[in-house]
């Protein structure tokens, strides 16, 4: 495990570039120039040291030094030392949906952005609870298991996208009942699924999923993500607009939200309906409900210590940057003799 303490000077390496694009116009600058000078064979005449190899080596050492002394600013530290952390909390599986009516523009920027706002800002939100992330569409599938790693689920959360399922409808049982298999705590009684969603269920049959998650005490907490208007779904690509989504009898097919199914999953199981459309409100509900539920004891491993290694990068910076200074950009006539950088001429 390693942190970069200040990454932000990562940005630094972005001078690189810039380094060598002045080299290249400085070259064919004084390539330029020293042809209006003199021809080529009365300039290897006037300065038989000089070595266009060395210059390039000076370059190419000074932008590993400059690489070095970047990485040293930005502090790599490994961790040296684990520890087990008793924590408490709730376990909390989050259910996306991701068929392509999220991708209507009903609410901005569109159902499937909002839905990862949504769920990011609760991430920031949660204490010690753990956290998983289903994924679903005309079928479901596992995102990411039950962890306390906030920063992994918030990679997996926005890789997700509306290609990830290729049968097409809103299998929310499916997702339901994937979700049991998320709660390793037999003893646990509080175990929380919170389902984000236009609502929209083109499977059915959700009464046996609900009811059953009832009896194992999950408690399902549904945030609707659209408007009761709907709209139609755009088809886009490279961020512009194509199409619209459209039926059979080629009308645009305009997708709204079904808050019906939604409060019904949540009654059904002593849970929670949210409206998606207020970010702050959907993370206080989601804060005040979790608040009033038992929370379990789990322990967790995680790296108490770490120890920076900047010393080692600074050290090869200041190495290569003394390398630099004292590499001349003429031949070295006792390495021409070996003819390592095949510089010897007839």
């Amino acid at each position: 495990m390693y942190q970069l303490e200040a990454s932000y000077y990562l940005y630094l390496l972005g001078i690189i570039p810039l380094v060598l694009l002045a080299f290249l116009m400085l070259y064919f600058w004084k390539r330029k120039a020293q042809k209006q000078f003199a021809e080529q064979e009365a300039l290897l005449k006037l300065s038989p040291a000089y070595s266009r190899f060395k210059s390039v080596l000076k370059l190419v050492v000074f932008s590993f030094a400059f690489i070095l002394l970047i990485i040293a600013i930005v502090n790599p530290r490994v961790g040296t030392q684990m520890e087990e952390i008793k924590r408490e909390g709730v376990d909390v599986v989050f259910a996306m949906d991701v068929s392509k009516s999220m991708l209507s523009e009903d609410i901005a920027p569109n159902r499937l952005e909002k839905s990862k706002q949504l769920v990011s800002q609760l991430l920031n939100a949660l204490g010690g609870d753990r956290v998983g992330i289903i994924g679903y569409a005309g079928a479901a599938f596992p995102q990411l298991p039950i962890t306390t790693d906030y920063n992994a689920a918030r990679m997996f959360l926005n890789s997700m996208n509306t290609d990830m399922v290729s049968s097409q409808g809103t299998a929310i049982g499916e997702a339901i009942e994937l979700s049991k298999t998320y709660y390793d705590n037999e003893n646990q009684t509080s175990r929380v699924l919170i389902i984000i969603s236009d609502g929209e269920d083109h499977q059915g049959n959700i009464e046996n999923a609900i009811n059953e998650a009832s009896e194992l005490g999950i408690k399902v907490i549904t945030i609707g993500v659209g408007t009761p208007a709907g709209g139609p779904i755009p088809i886009k690509r490279n961020g512009v607009l194509q199409e619209y989504y459209r039926d059979k009898n080629g009308d645009r097919v305009i997708t709204k939200m079904d808050d019906v199914v939604l409060k019904q999953i949540a009654q059904t199981t002593d849970g929670l309906f949210l409206y998606g459309d207020s970010t702050t409100e959907v993370v206080d509900g989601v804060k005040d409900y979790l608040n009033k539920l038992d929370k379990e004891e789990f322990e967790t491993m995680q790296f108490s210590a770490f120890k920076s290694q900047y010393q080692w990068f600074l050290a090869g910076a200041l190495l290569l940057f003394f390398l630099d200074i004292f590499l001349l950009e003429r031949k070295t006539f006792w390495l021409e003799k070996l003819n390592l950088f095949n510089e010897k001429t007839k």
